[in-house]
């Protein structure tokens, strides 16, 4: 029985696993709410893309982008304490990669402007209510 097989037949059934996963990739992801596209679609456009990209053009880049952030995450999870990310363990990811690392440092030194400025600001305004309570 087994000389009866002909190469056609073993690629015919390898062919059937191959669409099978096709169709379970694709139901997973058509099911799956995006979170990016409207970003991605001004950064595509700010890059040069057509105002109105493609909608098939701007999926795959979301995929790419959760699959960047998911992969990112899990390897973050592995570094420092197990199970939690901390903002040391995504700077050691980054640190061989010159342009990320300096991005992440930008990132970081502005949120702390931030906080600072809100401080300050809220501190502002909690001394003026202060004085008209008076």
């Amino acid at each position: 029985m087994a000389a009866n097989n002909t190469p056609e037949e073993h690629f015919e059934g390898a062919d059937f696993d191959e669409d099978a996963d096709d169709e379970q990739m694709v139901s997973t992801n058509a099911g799956r709410k995006r979170l990016f596209s409207k970003e991605l679609r001004c950064m595509m456009f700010g890059f040069g893309d057509d105002k109105n990209p493609y909608t098939e053009t701007v999926d795959l880049l979301e995929d790419l982008v959760i699959e960047y952030i998911a992969e990112t995450t899990h390897r973050a999870m592995e570094i420092g304490r197990t199970g939690r990310v901390q903002v040391e363990d995504i700077i050691f990811l980054v640190r061989k990669d010159q342009r990320k690392y300096a991005r992440v440092k930008d990132l970081l030194t502005m949120n702390e402007e931030l906080k600072k400025a809100r401080k300050a600001f809220d501190e502002i305004k909690y001394v003026g209510t202060e004085g008209k309570l008076k």
